[in-house]
């Protein structure tokens, strides 16, 4: 992109386009497996006779159903639901109070500059609250529930939203067709009535102009994480801003890879020759607290922030194609040579790990630890397994990738957290394959093993790492429906998987059963035996989402869920210390759902299995992520990301949002104020647990 180039607005940057579904494989894919499932077992059951119901029932027969069911109780939630809807403002349920926490540009540090939209710039947002933060992790100070670490990562930046006088709005010239009054004269023959007719309006084109490099200099500083300290006082959470492990991590960070691939020829680079040093993190979405208290950070979609080609015939041409390399979304490689294809070609493979940071430690370099493999990362939650290996859970986040879990070689010591510091660097990487007759099958990702061979084009268990989706191809993974967060439950042993939504999918299978799958659904996983470790168990699928008085859905909520219950689009989710299971999700909005996203309650268990509940709502444009209990369950913290971004589907706003016309302009309401990402902090009033 050259500096003449202006950039059409993307609505969500990254998160709007997941990814064009770059899996060639012709392995079944969820959906075809569920379809096969079921149509073997010749009855309904669970969460399928649901499905069946909801596809021959009229919603009014539906909603009667449900009205009886829920006299039954059952549910491990009690709280007066929030009413599901759209507008400029954030809700919460009746009884708790939403505390806005950190917002982007709030300081980091004591001495960090007061924040100034007008007059940004790196060196500021260097010391101060990032962009987008979507994961939100807690690591207890001695043991406290109300004194802690907060480590938050920043996802991506909304220029469009972020900066002042710089997206021009331009409306499309009138579709329609006018008749030619000398050609009827003629008597020639004349269009019709319907072709006369004016075509839909044309959206307005919304360009934002090139970026400056003081301006990329500040999107990279907006990158990357903050670690700051927290304490709650008189009810009320505060940074303590001279907190001595407050950190931000940014896209310039300089951070070590260890692991498998450290050092290989296709790690390094003219800027590092060893293979082993890695300037930033990039595109941090889910994340994770280990067992001994350090900070995951999983770098998704990194293939947006690289531009230029590569050499014709570069070894590395087949492998980028399959991550989507160059996305092109940011225009960084004009400033800064290692986002250039041309100038670093290696320097992709540098990017899609998993950077783990010691939280004690804010002079300790981040590490990028490549045995969790390498691929557009959702999250990284961890449970430890009877046997003391403790077992990582990650998501794929592209239309048909995949599920993967990672288990250490080594075990973790409660006693000694030192000798737990390198347990990210040896074990081994599994890929899931979802069979029809709902058994799970973990595949290892071993170098010599089945088909991750020389003779296909692995020569090493660095290679197997650095192409993870291909050596997944190889070993006939199941593709799945934009595999999200993934989240071990230790309280019943089971493991929930929130699959987004898939829009592409022709072909239904067992695991991802509906075509055109626009709202998502989520499989829970039984580990065999109740060990998170084995490398086989069984799966169902919890609940299908969307509207389930639409029949043509086949949502399968609980009939004891609300019209304000259902939801579409489930991304991020939570598992609180009494094994109940919090979901937060990505993409509803006026026009698809009616509704903001937000963060349901959704029971797992007992006769109120799948009913949801919706807690809290966001502001219109918004994203819900984060979302993390506090221990003692006294504290919800949820992340609020890019709100105001859209408006358009909005009937009450009508146009696209961008920096000086804003759909909303919260959490500040005030008009010298863009609109910020924020971390909330939700309380019982007059204290207590969340959620009854």
């Amino acid at each position: 992109m050259t500096e003449q180039t202006s950039q059409i607005f993307r609505t969500s940057q990254l998160e709007a386009a997941d990814g064009p579904g770059l899996n060639p494989t012709e392995t079944p894919t969820m959906g075809e497996i569920i379809a096969a499932r079921f149509s073997r077992r010749g009855f309904l059951k669970g969460s399928m006779a649901a499905t069946a119901i909801s596809a021959t029932v009229s919603p009014a027969a539906m909603l009667a159903a449900r009205g009886a069911a829920a006299q039954t109780g059952g549910s491990a939630f009690d709280f007066a639901e929030v009413a599901a809807g759209v507008d400029a403002d954030h809700h919460v349920a009746e009884g708790y109070d939403a505390q806005v926490l950190l917002r982007w540009g709030d300081p980091v540090f004591a001495d960090a500059p007061a924040f100034d939209p007008l007059n940004q710039s790196e060196a500021a947002q260097e010391r101060q609250f990032g962009y987008n933060n979507d994961f939100v992790g807690f690591v207890p100070i001695e043991g406290s529930s109300t004194h802690g670490m907060l480590v938050v990562n920043h996802e991506y930046t909304n220029e469009h939203l972020m900066f002042p006088g710089i997206v021009t709005v331009t409306q499309a010239a009138d579709p329609g067709v006018a008749p030619d009054e000398e050609t009827a004269e003629a008597g020639e023959e004349t269009a019709t009535e319907a072709e006369l007719a004016p075509a839909e309006p044309a959206e307005p084109e919304v360009v934002v102009a090139p970026a400056d490099a003081a301006r990329a200099g500040v999107e990279m500083a907006a990158h990357g994480g903050t670690v700051i300290e927290i304490r709650r006082e008189d009810g009320r959470w505060t940074p303590v801003l001279d907190g001595a492990r407050n950190r931000r991590i940014t896209a310039k960070t300089p951070m070590e890879v260890t692991g498998p691939a450290a050092g290989h020829a296709r790690m390094q680079t003219a800027a590092d020759p060893t293979g082993r040093e890695v300037l930033g993190t990039i595109n941090n979405c889910a994340g994770g607290v280990t067992p001994w208290g350090t900070y995951v950070m999983a770098e998704e979609n990194f293939h947006g922030y690289f531009m230029g080609t590569l050499p014709e015939g570069h070894a590395e041409t087949a492998n980028y194609e399959r991550y989507g390399v160059p996305g092109g979304s940011y225009e960084w490689g004009r400033f800064h040579d290692r986002f250039d294809l041309a100038k670093e070609p290696n320097e992709p493979n540098r990017f899609g790990w998993v950077v783990e940071v010691d939280v004690n430690d804010p002079a300790s370099t981040p590490r990028k630890r490549t045995a969790l493999g390498r691929f557009k990362h959702e999250g990284a939650e961890s449970i430890v397994a009877p046997d003391g290996r403790v077992v990582f859970y990650l998501g794929d986040d592209e239309r048909f990738d995949y599920v993967y879990k990672f288990v250490t070689e080594g075990t973790f010591d409660p006693e000694n957290r030192d000798a737990n510091m390198d347990l990210l660097d040896a074990g081994t990487l599994y890929v899931a394959r979802f069979d029809a007759d709902g058994n799970v099958a973990w595949l290892p990702l071993v170098h010599g093993e089945g088909p991750l061979t020389a003779e296909n084009g692995f020569d090493s268990q660095a290679d197997v790492l650095i192409e993870t989706r291909r050596a997944a191809d190889f070993m006939g993974a199941t593709p799945m429906d934009r595999p999200e967060d993934i989240e071990p439950n230790g309280a019943n042993g089971r493991v929930y998987v929130m699959l987004t939504n898939n829009t592409d999918r022709a072909q239904a299978n067992a695991a991802n059963p509906r075509i055109d799958n626009a709202f998502g659904h989520i499989v829970e996983i039984a580990e065999d035996g109740g060990d998170f470790a084995a490398t086989t168990g069984t799966w169902e699928i919890l609940v299908q989402c969307g509207d389930p008085s639409v029949a043509e859905v086949g949502a399968t909520f609980s009939t004891e869920t609300s019209a304000d219950g259902w939801f579409g689009m489930p991304d991020n989710c939570a598992v609180d210390s009494d094994g109940r299971l919090w979901v937060s999700t990505d993409g509803n909005s006026p026009a698809a759902t009616g509704r903001t996203d937000g963060l349901w309650a959704m029971d797992t268990e007992g006769a109120a299995r799948g009913t949801s509940k919706l807690f809290y709502r966001v502001p219109i444009g918004a994203e819900m992520c984060g979302p993390c209990p506090t221990p003692d369950l006294a504290t919800f913290f949820v992340a609020v990301q890019h709100p105001g971004d859209g408006g358009e589907d909005w009937e009450e706003f009508g146009r696209p949002s961008y920096y000086e016309d804003l759909s909303t302009r919260w959490p500040d309401f005030d008009e010298a104020m863009p609109v910020r990402p924020s971390v909330v902090a939700i309380t019982r009033q007059g204290g207590g647990r969340i959620g009854g």
